[in-house]
C-alpha cells in the first residue's frame, strides 16, 4: 500500500510560524506534524507500506531529504512531487499520479488524528469522518440507510450533515480516483479557482463506487496556533507514559510540570515549565514561567509568564507577560 501526503500548502494561517519552514514540519509535542501523520497511519494500518510519496511546493533539498528519511524509517520507499501552483485538492493529489496506483491512503498533512485503520474488504474505499457540531465550515459527507456514502457537500449552509471529512482517505483502487482527478483538469471544473477532491468522490460514487466513513476518536487540527498549542497539548497526553525529557536537561532549581516535551541541551534555571510544554532543542528559559505552550528551537525565554503561545526558532523573549505568538529570529523586550 502507499501513502500520498499532499503539502504543498503556503500554510497562511499558521503564520509567522511558516514563513521559515512549510506548516507541515511545524513541531508539535517535539516532532513535526508531517512525521507523526505517516506513522501514525503506519503504526496503526493492517497493511504493509511501500511507498509514502510527498507533494510539496519549492521546499529545498534539506526538507526533501528529511522527508524521504521519515519514509525510509518506515521501511517505505520515499517519493517527491511537486506542485508549483496552488490550484486545490484535487490537483494537489493528481500530482502524485505515478503513485495512485493499486490500494492508496491520502492523507493531507494538516490534521492529525486517532482513528482504526481496518480496511473494509466490501468497500471501494473508506473516508475518515468526525462528527462535530457545527459542520458549516467543513466538508460533510451523507450516507444511506446501509451506511455508504452518498454524497459531498463543502461547507453546507443549511444542514445536512454533521459528519466532517478530515482529510484521510482509503481507496481500493487509485487508478480509479486518477481517471476522475484528470476528467476535472481536461474539463476545467472549478470552484473557487480551485479542483476540489470532493467533486472527484462525487463522480466515483455517481459510477458505483462503495465508500464508507471510517471511525475517528480524536481529530486535531493544526490550521492556526491556537489549534496547534491545543494539539501540542493532546499530543503530550496521548505520549505522557513515554520519556519525553532529554537525559541532558541542564535543570538549575527548575521544576518540569508533566507532561513536557524537551529537547536535548536545554537549560532551565529558576523556571517553571507545564504543563503541556514543548521546549526544542537548544532552548533557554531562566525566571519564567512557560504553560501549554509550543518553543521551538535554541530560542531564549528570561523574566517572563507565558501560555497558550507559540514561539519560533532562535527566537528572543527579555520580558513579556501574557499569550504570545512570534516566528524565527524574533526579539522581544
Amino acid at each position: 500500500m502507499k501513502i500520498v501526503v499532499p503539502m504543498a500548502g503556503r500554510g497562511s494561517r499558521l503564520r509567522p510560524h511558516t514563513l521559515t519552514i512549510p506548516k507541515p514540519l511545524v513541531p508539535v509535542g517535539g516532532k513535526p506534524i508531517v512525521h507523526r501523520l505517516v506513522q501514525d497511519i503506519a503504526k496503526t494500518c493492517t497493511e504493509k507500506i511501500d511507498e509514502i510519496a510527498f507533494v510539496i511546493g519549492d521546499f529545498g533539498k534539506d526538507v526533501e531529504n528529511e522527508l524521504i528519511k521519515v519514509a525510509e524509517e518506515l521501511g517505505a520507499k520515499g517519493k517527491i512531487y511537486y506542485q508549483d501552483k496552488a490550484l486545490g485538492t484535487a490537483h494537489a493529489v493528481l500530482c502524485a499520479a505515478d503513485s495512485l496506483k493499486g490500494p492508496v491512503v491520502v492523507a493531507f498533512a494538516d490534521t492529525l488524528f486517532k482513528a482504526d485503520f481496518t480496511m473494509d474488504e466490501d468497500a471501494d474505499g473508506v473516508l475518515w469522518v468526525k462528527q462535530i457540531d457545527d459542520p458549516s465550515a467543513f466538508g460533510v459527507v451523507q450516507l444511506d440507510e446501509e451506511g455508504f456514502i452518498t454524497d459531498f457537500v463543502e461547507k453546507p449552509s443549511t444542514f445536512v450533515s454533521d459528519l466532517a471529512m478530515i482529510g484521510i482517505y482509503y481507496f481500493k483502487e487509485a487508478e480509479k480516483l486518477k481517471t476522475e482527478l484528470q476528467y476535472l483538469i481536461d474539463n476545467g471544473i472549478i470552484k473557487g479557482g480551485e479542483y476540489q477532491l470532493p467533486d472527484a468522490l462525487r463522480n466515483l460514487t455517481k459510477k458505483g463506487a462503495k465508500f464508507k466513513p471510517g471511525k475517528v476518536s480524536e481529530w486535531l487540527d493544526c490550521g492556526n496556533k491556537k489549534v496547534t498549542v491545543h494539539t501540542n497539548q493532546r499530543v503530550l497526553e496521548f505520549d505522557k507514559d513515554k520519556d519525553l525529557v532529554s537525559p541532558d536537561l541542564n535543570n538549575k532549581n527548575s521544576v518540569v510540570i508533566p507532561p513536557c516535551y524537551i529537547g536535548e541541551h536545554v537549560v532551565l534555571e529558576n523556571a517553571v515549565i507545564g504543563p503541556h510544554v514543548s521546549l526544542g532543542r537548544g532552548t533557554t528559559v531562566k525566571n519564567s514561567v512557560v504553560t501549554n505552550s509550543i518553543v521551538q528551537k535554541n530560542a531564549m525565554i528570561t523574566n517572563s509568564i507565558l501560555q497558550d503561545s507559540m514561539i519560533g526558532n532562535n527566537a528572543k523573549i527579555l520580558s513579556h507577560g501574557k499569550v504570545i505568538s512570534i516566528g524565527d529570529y524574533t526579539t522581544i523586550e
